[in-house]
């Protein structure tokens, strides 16, 4: 079969295959992600299909299937591309060795799941974590090199190329491909030399494989994304104003976050399909399997609708204003990164235990003395806290608000305040936050942050 026909039939195969597993459950923040990054590939094929006058033309079967195989395929005719999408968080650094790729950065998976489907598509990896000088570049390299062969009709081949990073990819590789007909030696292990079959195997893989990496961490995408993925979409294909970024990527990633969760509409909502298969009529696999997969596909047209609709009513997609505290208190922990649950907690404590002072010190002559004990004693648990909690390059307040529960609790238990509980003696520490003696970040001119978040609610209002 040549290597036309072979991509002629990679979609009508890939779509009629079950995936061994069709797990797609993640937590949140790294569903968001990976529904940004696959809204960012829809919006690239959107952007082909579009002329200089911003004019949409629906190529055939060009969309997103989302959850299947792998984080989802992107379909293009009859060629089709499985993309692995992958977020570290920024304490993991950059991948530093082929093994790391293999297992962290999910290439070992991707290959299984490559070769499974017969070596017809081809496979990306999208992650956030960049790839340390050495192996790990050395192999997007060869990827490179030996996908470029293919692309001006050339054999893939690592004769007089990458001969050695091949060999090293397929010798790291035979842990992971027990269950592949090529790799079932039952050799694998430090030292192992692959044979001359896995070499070709791998060498196909990488000459059909992209590695997409550096890409904005779950922390910044949602701020990077308008202007990344949207505002050259709309500024030069279809002069529409930037103005309009956010509401568009709103619409566009709506689309992919119901897709990417198979709740997708299907065209007959569920209404049965009556006499679907009269006699004499052959339905194929792929009209089956395109029929089965329609809630976790995103066509073009359904972008194309989104980013119009979005573009002509861009107050829909806007995020409602949120009504944020103004008090020294809120504004400080707000800077640290604590939630909003906390904020009003802390408001309510610092309340009750102003209120607890008032009263004593209204009627008590020797009260002023001990709460000025008590405040000393508070200051030293916030300097404790706050020595064990600071991150120079990440906001720390959330962890100090926990750090700070932590410590009353004890002080609570070992030497009880007369008349204070833990949650008051907590309070306590708010009163002196909002006194500017406790901070949750780097210390900051909290009134000019008062003032410019009270100028922004105005404005909004």
């Amino acid at each position: 079969m040549s290597r036309e026909e072979d991509a002629a039939t990679a979609t009508q195969y890939l779509l009629s295959v079950e995936p061994t597993d069709d797990a797609g459950a993640r937590t949140a923040d790294l569903f968001e992600w990976q529904a940004a990054m696959a809204a960012a590939d829809g919006l690239g094929m959107y952007w082909d299909t579009l002329d200089d006058q911003g004019r949409f033309t629906e190529p055939e079967n060009c969309r997103i299937v989302c959850e299947y195989h792998e984080d989802w395929v992107a379909v293009r005719g009859d060629a089709a591309e499985l993309v692995s999408a992958k977020h570290k968080e920024t304490s993991f650094g950059a991948y530093t060795t082929v093994r790391s790729l293999l297992e962290d950065g999910g290439l070992a998976h991707l290959f299984q799941r490559w070769a499974m489907l017969g070596e017809r598509p081809k496979c990306r990896l999208v992650t956030s974590p960049g790839l340390r000088p050495g192996a790990p570049q050395d192999l997007e390299k060869a990827a490179r090199y030996l996908r470029d062969r293919g692309q001006a009709g050339a054999a893939p081949t690592i004769t007089g190329g990458p001969e050695k990073v091949v060999t090293d990819f397929a010798a790291a590789l035979a842990a992971y491909a027990a269950d592949l007909p090529l790799w079932r030696n039952g050799q694998q292990g430090r030292g192992y030399i692959p044979t001359a079959e896995q070499r070709d195997q791998v060498t196909r893989f990488l000459s059909m494989l992209t590695i997409e990496h550096s890409r904005p961490s779950r922390a910044f995408i949602s701020h990077a994304a308008p202007g990344m993925f949207v505002k050259p979409l709309l500024e030069q294909r279809l002069d529409a104003p930037v103005t309009s970024a956010e509401a568009v990527w709103e619409a566009v990633l709506t689309l992919f976050r119901i897709r990417m969760r198979a709740a997708g509409p299907r065209p007959r909502g569920d209404l049965p399909q009556v006499l679907a298969y009269p006699l004499g009529v052959t339905t194929t696999d792929r009209v089956e399997a395109e029929r089965r997969l329609a809630p976790r596909t995103v066509t073009l047209a359904e972008i194309d609708l989104a980013v119009r609709t979005a573009l002509t009513h861009p107050g829909a997609y806007r995020r409602l204003p949120t009504l944020r505290r103004t008090t020294r208190l809120a504004v400080k922990m707000q800077e640290g990164g604590c939630s909003d649950n906390a904020i009003e907690r802390a408001e309510h404590l610092k309340r009750d235990y102003r209120r607890i002072w008032s009263r004593r010190v209204g009627g008590d002559p020797t009260a002023r003395a001990d709460r000025e004990r008590l405040v000393r004693r508070l200051l030293r648990i916030a300097d404790e806290a706050t020595r064990a909690v600071t991150a120079p390059d990440q906001p720390w307040g959330d962890q100090l608000w926990v750090e700070l529960q932590r410590l009353v609790d004890e002080l609570s238990e070992v030497a009880p305040q007369p008349g204070l509980d833990a949650d008051l003696l907590l309070g306590g520490l708010c009163d002196l936050a909002d006194q500017c003696k406790i901070w949750f970040s780097a210390a900051f001119d909290v009134q000019a942050a008062i003032d410019a978040l009270r100028a922004r609610q105005e404005a909004t209002s």
